[in-house]
């Protein structure tokens, strides 16, 4: 009787209540805020002591740009025709829409 009873209490609903009641910044869909300010532009390229390609933004700052399929694939990124059509091209600076490192160690 005991397996009989245990079984019909698994087949109830259990509603269950969400844990976040109201938006936060760690269930929105992108909490950087990345595109939603004026992107940085690519002003040119180098490469690392490793060998890895890195973008120069005109915002100062800099991004490596790896191809490594199937975790990141950007083939323009090793074809030197391709990467020269890049500088111009708008890019979302991760750097910049974080803030800045002074913001985050003053909390």
């Amino acid at each position: 009787m005991a397996a009989i009873s245990m079984g019909r209490d698994l087949l109830h609903k259990n509603d269950e209540c969400p844990s976040l009641a109201k938006q936060s910044p760690e269930s929105e869909h992108n909490p950087d805020k990345r595109g939603a300010m004026k992107a940085s532009t690519i002003t040119g390229f180098h490469q690392d002591e490793d060998g890895h390609w890195v973008a120069e933004l005109s915002c100062g700052h800099t991004q490596h740009l790896r191809h490594q399929p199937p975790w990141q694939s950007r083939a323009w990124v090793v074809d030197p025709v391709l990467r020269n059509e890049k500088i111009g091209q708008p890019f979302d600076c991760g750097w910049c829409a974080q803030g800045s490192v002074s913001d985050n160690l003053d909390h």
